[in-house]
């Protein structure tokens, strides 16, 4: 009963948004959407094809395909706006945030076929916020911050803001105050203006040289910034010290664990995001690129098995450990490059320090490569009696420890040198490796005992 009820459309929102978008019952569509929670509309609008959302997101009301995208990965939301005409994709994009814009515009193959269809003045403010890097102040920043000139009193900042036509729309905690060129003065809070006298100067209440971040801040020193104080935001200036805008905390959190993800995702051979709802082709074309070159790699340290057949074929005992010092080699290896992959991305590690931590990871590897062999080798003679298997797979995982944190200390940073992607490359480098270096110790010392194993 329970797996009759699972199957039907209510437990399968999708569904009959699909079957409403089929019957062209827009209006419907809207208002299925509307009564949503937020998490089912979210959860329904990612399980749609895209054609499918594409037409949803031209039948609907600008302002309510906005809102709908806003739930969307911004993969799938910037497919979506690519399906569609770029002068509705420009409307629906005019309905929000820069940044948001900004986010989409930078995922979509027809980006610029959308920027000549926004206004003038829209399309130039997403230009230069295209042209800061990704992860930069610059690149996260919105631009819509609401400004007053220093000099005037509560009263003219009130009228202000009750004549501003879409300040109701802004995420403000604060009134940054400016200087007639635009120089940021101060910040003035909300709750200052509002228990004042209407005659008080501003100059009075604000903030004065308030804590700012450059453009071209990176994500490192944003983390850093909002760890340390209890901000919701932070003023962006760029090298005049005029104001460009404000990045705020929840979209640094946000870039934060997408970079995490990233990293994950390309260590695991995607280097690209993927979603179930792209088609199924382009997904498997995408992973088979990494696969591929994988075989090569898995290929490589199979020949060295290969070229031990007869070592392997006598010691038939060696066969079980051999997937065993391969892989906590590969444990201990991939440590190291945790480690060296967030201390490049702190910036307190360049590539130039690779003799270093070399010698800081073979010193750990030593300690750890004779505790784990000692382990493995214990093991290997409870298990089959023999003293010598235990000294050949317990010396071969401890050489093997320190050769995996070698590499996987320094490989990120040589990577980087070169101009690669460590994220990326670091882990079949690492595996292919280790695999060699783990099956060629344990086959040579156990051909060298052989007989005594």
């Amino acid at each position: 009963m329970e797996n009759q009820e699972s199957d039907q459309p209510s437990s399968r929102p999708w569904l009959e948004i699909e079957q409403l978008a089929a019957a062209g019952a827009w209006a419907d569509v809207r208002l299925r959407l509307q009564r949503m929670p937020e998490a089912d509309r979210s959860y329904a609008a990612s399980h749609l094809d895209t054609d499918v959302l594409a037409d949803i997101l031209e039948a609907l009301r600008r302002e309510d395909a906005a809102d709908l995208l806003d739930w969307l990965p911004e993969v799938q939301a910037a497919h979506a706006l690519d399906e569609i005409d770029p002068h509705a994709a420009a409307e629906i994009l005019d309905q929000m945030a820069s940044d948001d814009q900004v986010d989409l515009l930078a995922r979509m193959e027809g980006s610029e076929a959308v920027l000549a269809d926004l206004a003038p003045e829209s399309a130039d403010e997403v230009r230069r916020l295209l042209s800061y890097a990704p992860e930069s102040a610059g690149g996260l920043m919105a631009s819509e911050v609401f400004t007053v000139e220093e000099g005037v009193n509560v009263a003219a900042v009130v009228a202000q803001i009750r004549e501003h036509p879409t300040f109701s729309t802004f995420a403000i905690q604060y009134i940054f105050v400016v200087s007639a060129t635009g120089v940021l003065r101060g910040v003035l809070q909300l709750r200052s203006l509002i228990v004042s006298q209407p005659t008080t100067p501003i100059d009075a209440l604000m903030i004065a040289d308030p804590l700012s971040v450059s453009t071209d801040a990176s994500l490192e020193e944003l983390e850093e910034l909002f760890d340390t104080y209890a901000f919701l935001g932070a003023p962006v200036v760029d090298d005049q010290g005029l104001l460009r805008g404000i990045v705020h905390r929840s979209a640094v959190e946000e870039a934060l664990a997408e970079s995490a993800q990233s990293d994950h995702m390309k260590s695991l051979g995607l280097a690209r995001e993927e979603l179930r709802s792209m088609p199924v082709w382009f997904r498997a074309r995408r992973r088979l690129s990494w696969l591929s070159v994988n075989v090569v790699l898995n290929m490589v340290a199979a020949s060295v098995i290969a070229a031990y057949q007869e070592t392997l074929e006598a010691a038939i005992a060696l066969a079980i450990f051999l997937p065993m010092i391969s892989d906590m080699s590969g444990c201990s290896g991939n440590q190291a490059v945790a480690v060296s992959m967030r201390e490049l991305s702190l910036g307190i590690l360049r590539p130039n320090e690779a003799l270093r931590v070399w010698g800081q990871e073979i010193s750990l590897g030593l300690i750890n490569g004779l505790a784990l062999g000692v382990l493995i080798g214990t093991v290997a003679f409870l298990w089959q009696g023999s003293a010598a298997l235990g000294v050949v797979v317990g010396g071969a995982l401890a050489i093997n420890t320190m050769v995996a944190v070698s590499i996987g200390g320094v490989i990120p940073l040589l990577l980087r040198r070169a101009g690669q992607d460590p994220a990326l490359a670091s882990g079949p480098v690492l595996t292919t490796i280790t695999d060699m270096c783990g099956f060629f110790l344990a086959l040579s010392f156990a051909t060298l005992a052989l007989e005594r194993l």
